[in-house]
């Protein structure tokens, strides 16, 4: 076409087409190949081009594509649930699906509230959550996003701010060194809730390890069970955002089974549907339900497509494959591989190699020894992303500093199915993208980066 009417992230734009994905790489329509380092935006967890999922969405298609959730249900929605059931920790049963991570966030937020009006106790709306975090784009999701640069267009329309210090070892808020800081990032929820009162809270709202907004923090030993501690004693709910960190990302079925803690919610997107299919989740556990089965065994929540029986046939069939090929071990194992050879790479603008399973992120410093940022305005990030994509490579951006200040990351996240030759292959072109940034700090001028 010789004209697009397609609204792109750059307005006026021009990105390169994709004909076709086939396990970690996709395939251009000039013939050029990338090696898919992001799983798009740690999303494509099983690869693409599967086509298991592929046929199981035939078949769904060819039954029935949508039914409205208020007037029936499907064998697909139904199988669904009952597996996500069967793959979580303890008593997290009951899902209620919608259609992004955005609206798993929001709905999960919702059903707090709502939880304590059931409960008799209706002053308990406020919904706590920490700097560095991202939880969606939607209104009420970003309200609780500790991520400036996503914020600061719509500050004056947002029903909250975060104030909770992040678990940040790299650059702690309180100048600590773990474990000497007797988790004090952990006790600032202690400190939030007393300022607010806890007849006030309904929740608090956390990534197991963050993602966007920090380039894959992860709380030291200790932290979570902490977490759970204070919200139990307060009587406040504990919300675990799993859209990045969920369905074997980090090497567990959840991000927060690393730690020993039980969340009352959990909120699923992204691996849910590995980008075959728009579907996400919150995941309530018995004694929530309990309460709604109690009171007006109703939530005041939905989308028109939430429980779609084609996306969640799209959904168990990913699940499936990711059961019937071990990929959580695989994440788990190839992992520790990826984040070992990143970290050997001894770059000097490489600050800290950090996360868990497929989910590493790389926080880029000017000087290693002293961890000094990057300014924002020099986009060192976008840059390393840019001279990956010139090498076939791609990443995805993220955010790093402490208080929305200077800093800046990148996250490597490739599809669970990574083999080793295609993990050499990773690290062949993330080195070349490397050595090409290196330079370009070094000279002060860009080199191309290319081949």
């Amino acid at each position: 076409m010789d004209r697009s009417y397609l609204i792109k992230p750059q307005i006026g734009g021009k990105l390169p087409e994709i004909s076709f994905g086939r396990g970690v790489y996709l395939y251009g329509a000039d013939g050029r190949d990338y090696l898919d380092g992001s799983s798009g935006a740690i999303t494509c967890s099983i690869g693409h081009g599967i086509k298991e999922v592929a046929e199981a969405m035939h078949t769904q298609a060819k039954k029935i594509s949508f039914v409205y959730r208020s007037q029936f249900t499907s064998a697909a929605a139904e199988a669904l649930a009952a597996k996500i059931a069967e793959w979580l920790p303890g008593d997290l049963n009951h899902s209620f699906f919608v259609n992004s991570g955005s609206e798993a966030a929001e709905t999960a937020m919702k059903m707090a509230i709502q939880y304590w009006q059931e409960k008799g106790e209706p002053s308990k709306t406020i919904v706590l959550s920490r700097w560095r975090s991202y939880h969606g784009i939607t209104m009420g999701a970003l309200s609780l996003s500790g991520f400036p640069e996503r914020r600061e267009r719509f500050q004056y329309h947002m029903s909250g701010v975060p104030d909770i210090a992040p678990p940040y070892c790299a650059r702690c808020p309180f100048g600590k060194v773990y474990p000497e800081c007797g988790l004090m990032c952990a006790e600032d929820l202690e400190r939030s809730i007393k300022r607010r009162g806890r007849q006030n809270i309904a929740a608090f709202i956390a990534e197991p390890i963050v993602g966007a907004a920090g380039a894959c923090l992860v709380p030291p030993a200790g932290y979570y069970e902490k977490i759970r501690e204070i919200c139990t004693a307060n009587e406040i709910l504990f919300i675990a955002d799993e859209v990045m960190t969920g369905m074997g990302r980090t090497g567990n079925v959840l991000g927060i089974q690393h730690w020993d803690c039980q969340p009352d919610l959990a909120v699923l997107g992204k691996g849910l549907g590995a980008g075959y299919a728009p579907i996400a989740a919150v995941v309530a556990t018995d004694r929530v339900m309990e309460a709604f089965l109690q009171g007006s065994r109703s939530i005041m929540s939905g989308h028109t497509y939430s429980a779609n029986p084609q996306s969640a046939a799209a959904s168990l069939a990913v699940l499936q494959y990711i059961e019937n090929n071990h990929l959580i071990l695989n994440a788990e194992q190839q992992g520790d591989r990826l984040k070992t050879m990143i970290t050997e790479l001894d770059e000097p603008f490489i600050g800290d190699v950090r996360g868990k399973g497929l989910l590493i992120g790389i926080e880029l410093v000017q000087d290693r020894a002293s961890m000094k940022p990057f300014l924002k305005k020099q986009a060192a990030g976008a840059r390393l992303i840019e001279l990956a994509f010139k090498n076939g490579l791609l990443l995805y951006p993220a955010s790093a500093g402490v208080e929305g200040g200077d800093g800046d990351a990148v996250i490597a996240a490739p599809p669970l199915t990574i083999n080793d030759r295609e993990l050499a292959e990773f690290m062949k072109r993330f080195t070349k993208a490397c050595s090409a940034f290196r330079a370009e700090q070094r000279e002060g001028v860009p080199d191309g980066g290319h081949e």
